[in-house]
């Protein structure tokens, strides 16, 4: 079916159909929206975002609100009496672009996660009667459904086994999706380095790849390969230590001739460059 005409300088459709009336984030979403996404244009799954909308005007994302039986949604401004800072912080979270399918409320996005939150709120607050994405990833895997099939890759943190929670490495309320207070990688190394004590430092001798960030050899949700790299084998430190074939069947690296090296694994793993984040002993990274 042909999507109808728009025009993104004026934000609204150029044909005879009649345009909805209020604000704009209260519009409700239109056929176009979906081949926007199919086509990968906005840069998400199409699972996780079947209902955005265009750039051109509304900038929220509807969704399939949680149910609580027996409970009502209240609004953002109940849940401010006792959550006042995080409410607050939530106003600059990509979560604050949710929009509940069905209603043109704008203000339900602490109930969009968290389901209603009347009952809740009738009993002084507490665990019960409540949901919390921090026990349970499949409140967040209902938008972030790729991210749960990275988590089933043969190596990934534990999250499905309820060892890690999403909360643990994101902040759900505010600011960027990382948490942490830095710059995007200074914020990684924040992050990862809370876990992974070991890799973080400082070092006397200092892997310059770190420098740009974990995500740069390892992918943080799940992975193919082991240790959760982004490559298998000495394919992914070849990205950047450049190998020449001086001689048929000979691989020479910084000059010496890594060909038998090789043949034991990664670059690591053969017994050469252990301590691959950093080292106290040699600028060769070993322990």
């Amino acid at each position: 079916m042909p999507l109808a005409p728009f025009s993104h300088a004026a934000g609204v459709r150029t044909d005879n159909q009649p345009e909805a009336s209020g604000p704009p984030e209260a519009r409700p979403v239109r056929d176009w929206v979906a081949s926007t996404v199919r086509w990968g244009t906005l840069g998400i799954s199409v699972a996780a975002a079947a209902a955005i909308v265009s750039c051109a005007t509304v900038t929220r994302t509807v969704i399939d609100l949680p149910n609580i039986p027996g409970a009502e949604f209240v609004g953002n401004q109940n849940c401010a009496q006792c959550h006042a800072e995080a409410v607050r912080d939530f106003k600059t979270s990509g979560h604050a672009r949710l929009q509940a399918k069905g209603t043109n409320a704008v203000n339900l996005g602490c109930e969009g996660c968290h389901g209603p939150g009347s009952l809740h709120a009738q009993a002084g607050g507490g665990r019960n009667n409540i949901l919390n994405p921090r026990r349970d990833a499949e409140t967040c895997f209902k938008c972030h459904l790729d991210k749960r099939g990275e988590f089933s890759l043969p190596h990934h943190h534990p999250v499905l086994e309820g060892k890690v929670s999403c909360a643990d490495c994101h902040h759900p309320h505010k600011g960027p999706a990382i948490a942490g207070g830095g710059t995007q990688i200074a914020t990684e190394h924040e992050t990862c380095g809370r876990c992974h004590t070991a890799q973080r430092g400082p070092f006397v001798f200092e892997h310059e790849a770190v420098r740009e960030g974990c995500t740069t050899c390892h992918k943080p949700h799940g992975s193919v390969n082991r240790r959760m790299l982004t490559e298998r084998n000495a394919t992914l430190c070849y990205k950047c230590h450049f190998q020449q074939q001086t001689v048929a069947g000979k691989v020479f690296n910084g000059g010496v001739d890594h060909t038998a090296f090789l043949k034991r694994g990664t670059c690591f793993s053969g017994g050469c460059h252990e301590a691959v984040h950093g080292s106290n002993i040699g600028s060769s990274l070993r322990f």
